[in-house]
């Protein structure tokens, strides 16, 4: 353990945020790496704010001493036009989920990506991703597209409920990863398109705490398939439980949770945390309901 005299104040800005175990995950490896670190969450629904007024949330952040800020759904792109500098793979992307305050700059990074890249590895290892469908490309599904692609997806299939956002990202995508088919379909061709993957997965908020149910019909579903979510609160989702009764490889949010607050702790502190006692403390915080 080491000791610093530097203080970390940081806020995750989203909406239905207060169940978050983010927060106490930081805190948590921050107290293990002898740092004084407060995450306080900032629901947008709790302050009667919209996602719009995300900019506004940044700036009187860093006036009142913020170091850092998460920032998830819906504000993940909105947010992007509030930054001084973003990386450069947040801006392939084209979302922000960490954002540094230095200097009275604002700096956007995205971890979603990088997250969901660790807990394909580590959660599926050999899954085949010969074929996935996506439902969501929000700010979270953009980051996990872009990951999925990057762990050699080779036909990735978008729906969204904002057809020509599904486009839209499949265009973009499609420039950055040429050597794969990448195509927006509609929602109602779900059923139809079941078949003909390997994967699913749910990169949409429904599923969360604020936002039950299952994303889409699962009839089509079959022991041969996988099945994602980038929900973790609660872990075991309807689609989850849904998925693994019917004897499918199963990929809860939890994983992409840790992957994503490892590399937003670092970012943030410039200290690398431990990876496998982060995702032990999150079980534990599951485990006993929190």
């Amino acid at each position: 353990m080491s000791t610093s005299t530097q203080s970390y104040l940081v806020g995750l800005i989203g909406d239905g945020v207060m169940p978050s175990l983010t927060p106490p995950m930081h805190e948590a490896e921050a107290d293990a790496h002898g740092l004084r670190y407060l995450y306080r969450p900032i629901d947008l629904a709790e302050i009667g704010k919209d996602a719009t007024e995300v900019g506004e949330l940044l700036r009187a952040g860093a006036m009142l001493g913020f170091n850092a800020f998460n920032i998830t759904h819906p504000c993940k792109q909105l947010v992007l036009e509030h930054l001084d500098d973003i990386s450069d793979e947040a801006r392939a992307i084209g979302a922000v989920n960490t954002v540094v305050i230095k200097d009275g700059m604002f700096h956007g990074y995205n971890t979603d990506a990088s997250g969901f890249s660790w807990a394909l590895a580590n959660g599926l290892p050999g899954a085949t991703l010969d074929s996935v469908l996506q439902l969501g490309v929000g700010g979270a599904g953009s980051a996990v597209a872009y990951a999925l692609l990057d762990s050699g997806v080779k036909e990735l299939l978008l729906v969204d409920p904002e057809a020509t956002r599904a486009a839209e990202r499949a265009a973009t995508l499609a420039m950055q990863f040429p050597e794969a088919t990448i195509l927006a379909c509609d929602f109602d061709q779900v059923p139809a398109l079941l078949p003909r993957v390997n994967g699913v997965l749910n990169a949409s908020p429904v599923g969360m705490h604020h936002h039950p149910g299952l994303p889409f019909d699962i009839s089509g579903l079959t022991p041969g398939h996988w099945v994602a979510d980038v929900v973790y609160r609660p872990v075991d989702t309807e689609l989850i439980t849904a998925a693994r009764a019917l004897g499918c490889r199963t990929l809860d949010g939890g994983h992409m949770a840790v992957g994503q607050a490892v590399d937003a702790f670092g970012i943030i502190t410039g200290t690398a945390p431990d990876t496998a006692r982060m995702r032990n403390h999150l079980l534990e915080m599951l485990e006993a309901g929190l």
